[in-house]
């Protein structure tokens, strides 16, 4: 994750906290499987469980710790804008296919949604510092395409 505050999406940000809940419950009951470091270690088949429950608990508190820094970093940044396409701005385009899509423009693809673009992929990059009205050319796997920005801000709300 990056280290400069970055405005994301309301999307994004609920998806952040929720995957902060489930960590923080993870990491409950990991926790509560550790023994006491005092605690007598039986055979090496527990020493091995016992260090891999220790590996799980450092994973998860590296997560929690990456998502509440992202989330800190969002506070800072403030919403996304809505006037220029730029980090955490929700998109919606017209391709020239004629179908349209809304899309969340996000500095990484941490969260699992379809809806996600990062902004170093090629619609990302094109994307950004447009506003509602303007074409964009980019280069899509199946070749050259173009797309219309349509309008900025969730089309919901």
């Amino acid at each position: 994750m990056t280290s400069e505050p970055a405005p994301i999406s309301e999307a994004a940000r609920h998806a952040l906290e929720q995957e902060l809940g489930d960590l923080h419950a993870e990491r409950g009951t990991v926790a509560a499987t550790l023994r006491d470091s005092d605690a007598d270690v039986g055979d090496r088949a527990d020493e091995a469980d016992e260090l891999q429950r220790a590996d799980d608990l450092q994973r998860l508190d590296d997560r929690i710790a990456e998502i509440t820094t992202r989330l800190r970093q969002a506070d800072l940044a403030g919403p996304p804008p809505t006037d220029l396409v730029g980090g955490g701005s929700t998109v919606t385009v017209r391709f020239a296919d004629g179908t349209t899509d809304t899309v969340q423009i996000g500095g990484t693809a941490a969260v699992a949604d379809r809806t996600l673009v990062t902004a170093d992929s090629p619609l990302g990059r094109a994307l950004l510092g447009h506003r509602a009205g303007d074409t964009v050319d980019f280069q899509a796997p199946d070749g050259p395409q173009s797309a219309v920005v349509v309008s900025l801000g969730d089309p919901s709300g």
